[in-house]
């Protein structure tokens, strides 16, 4: 345990290491929430929070115990995900993608580069960074002496401004696949392009990432060009996607909850409700209990996938594809409710707070234009007909990086 968890522990005497993590991130999102919204209109690099998030001690919680993490189960980093997003879903973005980064080291690498990697993540604090998309393949691999040569480009790089270290992909033409590696953020021919302008999810660090020459030596290649992935290999894309749902369910429970606080002491009710206070007119009331109603089985299935995930996860190489098959259907359920949990909280919440609710001081526009554009990662009429698939002949999805 880090001497910060030590401390936050012994302060709060609370009985329990899953305890003790969430008590230091409720500590974290209260110190994000507090510039959320100037920090949101602003975009651009958040380095100080950066810097808080590092000093937490969150950073190491997917990282097993045997090389100085806290071996955290994959449904309490989700629960913590979910409530980062609760105050600042791009924060909860780059932290949630710093654990998927950690994931893969542990799926694709071998037991010599986890020793390597992990190790020095929690000795230097390492903050790590995503070029791992795998439907860009501009950035090419060409095969050399003890490794390859990187050249091209990587776009929705999400973490990569301020990152130490980057899990990439590169496509190589001679087998025409792609290999996955990790290599330093500062390696010679790296440069990192903040130039990240969609109208949400403004600091998520997620700009384009140049390789010019970049030399990458064979001894952090995670997975080599031509290789066939495990069934446990494939987990990737299931913990990307859950992390992804509880994104949606953090931004959905923070609209909510403004929608909620601005109704009980800011609202007037409507001149022909009949009622004084907007909390005692019935046609609010109905509607807040269709939100609530959105929001709670979404939270409810993203939990139970994230203890299938757990489960799964755990069982390394021996995971079978059924087995990842399943939570693969599991993943798909949660994330389509928080989809739509998260559009309609974050849509309709206006309509039950009014036109005074839209004021740029409140920054209420920040939850719906957030997760309108998280929600465009991947269609979600694919995971529908996932589970329409599911549901009629009992198939599960095809292993890719997005189902």
């Amino acid at each position: 345990m880090s001497q910060r968890l030590q401390k936050l522990s012994d302060a709060i005497d609370l009985p329990s290491p899953q305890n003790e993590v969430i008590a230091i991130a409720t500590h974290l999102a209260g110190r994000l929430a507090q510039s959320a919204v100037e920090r949101d209109q602003a975009g651009g690099h958040a380095a100080t929070e950066r810097a808080w998030i590092r000093e937490s001690g969150l950073l190491t919680l997917s990282i097993p115990e045997e090389f100085g993490g806290h071996g955290t189960s994959w449904a309490t980093i989700l629960q913590i995900v979910r409530l980062l997003a609760k105050a600042d879903s791009a924060l909860a973005h780059v932290f949630a993608f710093h654990h998927l980064q950690i994931a893969g080291i542990e799926l694709y690498g071998n037991a010599q580069q986890h020793r390597r990697l992990y190790s020095a993540t929690v000795a230097q604090k390492l903050f790590w960074g995503n070029a791992l998309n795998p439907l860009d393949k501009r950035t090419l691999a060409t095969r050399t002496k003890d490794g390859y040569l990187l050249n091209g480009l990587k776009s929705f790089s999400s973490g990569s401004v301020g990152s130490d270290w980057l899990t990439i992909s590169a496509w190589d033409e001679t087998t025409q696949s792609a290999l996955i590696a990790a290599i330093p953020s500062t390696q010679p021919g790296i440069r990192i392009q903040a130039d990240w302008d969609a109208f949400g999810q403004r600091q998520t660090d997620s700009g384009n990432v140049h390789f010019d020459h970049v030399f990458l030596p064979d001894d952090l290649v995670l997975q080599a060009p031509g290789q066939v992935p495990t069934a446990q290999a494939t987990l990737r894309s299931q913990i990307a996607q859950l992390m992804m749902a509880n994104l949606y369910l953090g931004i959905a429970d923070g609209a909510f909850d403004v929608a909620r606080n601005y109704t009980r002491d800011k609202a007037r009710a409507w001149f022909s409700s009949g009622v004084s206070a907007a909390t005692d007119d019935p046609y609010i009331q109905h509607r807040y209990g269709e939100l609530w109603l959105l929001l709670r089985p979404a939270t409810a299935l993203a939990d139970l996938a994230g203890l299938e995930l757990e489960r799964t996860f755990r069982k390394g190489a021996l995971v079978t594809a059924a087995e990842r098959g399943a939570l693969a259907i599991s993943v798909a359920e949660a994330k389509c409710l928080a989809h739509r949990a998260g559009i309609e909280v974050s849509s309709q919440m206006f309509e039950l707070t009014g036109a005074s609710s839209t004021s740029s001081r409140y920054g209420y526009d920040r939850f719906w234009r957030n997760v309108r554009v998280h929600t465009l990662h991947d269609p979600i009429d694919y995971k529908l007909r996932d589970l329409g698939r599911y549901a009629l002949n009992g198939s599960v999805p095809e292993p890719t990086a997005y189902s």
